[in-house]
């Protein structure tokens, strides 16, 4: 499958049906969502892998990887309205993902996702929690050797210094994340952000 094919079978996917701000669940958008997976695959970790999408919302990452091959594919989300969505979503695309319902804060989190070979996720940005996205970095690291992630552009140095010891960022690459209005305190119809995908590899 070449990278537009996918990105314009990801675009046919529905978004959070209600979405909520606390969590900031805005839908990984196609192009985005398929650039990552297609620079996972070229390095080898998607195809004939078990690849885990830790905070998977309505499945956008977690059905990509299931179309590019991976062996096998779980998605973990604690909104359960999100999961139904995803569910729906992967049943449209013919995608095999299993979904579960689990928070990566969680303490028998480990026990129920299991290890994989690959994380690939778009964790919260932080933008209305404070470090939200440290308890997805820690289970990430936890649960793969590889992970594939999405931050806000210039987090580098922030996820270099809080995994030092654990894990080195191998690669970056630049992207843009258009946030369509959602919530009442946004005041343009559409915010193009500056992002980066990390690839992360554990220290062995």
């Amino acid at each position: 499958m070449k990278l537009k094919n996918l990105e314009m079978m990801l675009q046919r996917l529905s978004g959070f049906s209600k979405p909520r701000a606390a969590l900031e669940q805005y839908q990984t958008p196609a192009p985005l969502a398929a650039r990552l997976l297609f620079h996972a695959l070229m390095k080898h970790d998607i195809e004939d892998r078990s690849v885990c999408d830790l905070g998977s919302g309505t499945g956008v990452l977690a059905i990509g990887a299931a179309l590019l091959g991976a062996g096998r594919v779980t998605g973990i989300e604690m909104d359960e309205g999100a999961v139904r969505v995803a569910e729906t979503n992967a049943r449209l695309l013919d995608a095999e993902v299993t979904f579960v319902v689990a928070d990566v804060r969680d303490s028998d989190f480990l026990a129920r996702a299991g290890r994989c070979d690959t994380v690939i996720m778009n964790p919260p940005f932080g933008a209305q929690k404070a470090h939200a996205d440290r308890p997805f970095i820690d289970a990430a690291l936890a649960l793969a050797p590889v992970t594939y992630s999405i931050f806000n552009a210039g987090s580098a140095p922030f996820v270099k210094a809080y995994t030092e010891g654990r894990a080195e960022i191998a690669e970056k690459v630049g992207g843009a994340f258009p946030i369509k209005r959602t919530f009442a305190f946004h005041t343009k119809d559409v915010q193009e952000i500056e992002v980066e995908i990390l690839r992360l590899i554990r220290n062995q």
